[in-house]
């Protein structure tokens, strides 16, 4: 009698996650937002391949060289040229490597930190709960920006350290919005059961409470592949984070600035890169949201 409600509820599941699927191929916002970050994923491998120039390519002869398409511009140098003659093209093509490297380690660190202390705050409770949350309201209370300059200092600059700083600074707004979201998945009715049914917390965090966490974690990874390459832009742009022979588009703006009124082709580029990448992950953590929030889902078939 009790075997076609199994199954039934097995199957359950998986139809539901190719409608989810669906939804989220069908999301004008998740398209924009994974082409733009695929690409942006592609010029940083290919780099070496697909620069006309190597990034350390001095020409003092050609120094601050408009775009090809400007009076003055040169065929070899598609987007000009800086102050010391490099080309700018490939110097924002190789400095999407750095932004890539950090934009995708960085929030896979703060998602497990984060993740690990939402789940032990929002499933234990009581005086777990409440020590983690006054631990994540003493460290917001410092500016993130003022906290990752000081990490980044302390430790020495180099990309490691950058990545370990962002880490430390942006764990807290996943522990903060995880732990509200593992506090409402812990009343509901299939945990309850599963509780019931003899399934240990450990079982029960596995099967039941992370795969109903899953879209809202996917969705802050994705918003924080964008706060991540802002933030190492902002810190390659005051020096603290790659060597000087390690082209980033911080440095690039940084260097741009110096000559903005005589050649300010050089800064457009690595902001408008910036620019175009922070966009996509909004789009993208905006879509995702939008396809998989069954709050969102809910009111929409309501109005239709």
């Amino acid at each position: 009698m009790n075997t076609p409600c199994v199954s039934q509820a097995a199957v359950q599941p998986s139809s539901l996650s190719r409608a989810t699927l669906r939804r989220i191929a069908r999301e004008p916002r998740v398209l924009f937002g994974a082409c733009v970050l695929v690409m942006l994923v592609l010029a940083a491998l290919l780099a070496p391949a697909i620069a006309p120039f190597r990034p350390d390519d001095q020409d003092l002869l050609s120094t601050l060289l408009p775009p090809a398409w400007a009076p003055g511009g040169s065929s070899e140098h598609l987007f000009g040229t800086d102050s010391l003659g490099r080309d700018v093209l490939s110097l924002a093509l190789y400095g999407a490597r750095i932004a890539v490297l950090v934009g995708f380690i960085a929030p896979l660190g703060t998602a497990l930190i984060g993740g690990a202390l939402a789940l032990l705050a929002g499933w234990c409770g009581g005086r777990i709960d409440w020590a983690v949350l006054r631990v994540v309201e003493v460290w917001m209370s410092f500016p993130a920006v003022v906290l990752a300059l000081v990490l980044v200092v302390a430790l020495s600059t180099s990309i490691a350290n950058v990545i370990i700083a962002l880490i430390f600074v942006d764990w807290t707004r996943f522990c903060r919005v995880l732990r509200a979201e593992v506090v409402v998945i812990r009343r509901r009715d299939y945990v309850a059961a599963a509780r019931i049914a003899g399934a240990g917390p450990l079982a029960t965090i596995l099967r039941d409470v992370l795969p109903a966490l899953l879209p809202t974690l996917i969705t802050l990874m994705s918003l924080e592949v964008g706060i991540a390459i802002v933030a190492e832009c902002s810190l390659s742009f005051v020096g603290l984070s790659a060597d000087a022979s390690q082209p980033s588009w911080g440095s690039m703006i940084s260097d741009g600035l110096a000559n903005v009124f005589s050649s300010p082709w050089g800064l457009i580029l690595p902001i408008v890169c910036m620019g175009l990448s922070v966009l996509a992950t909004t789009f993208l953590g905006e879509g995702l949201r939008r396809s998989t929030d069954a709050r969102l889902l809910e009111r929409s078939e309501q109005r239709a």
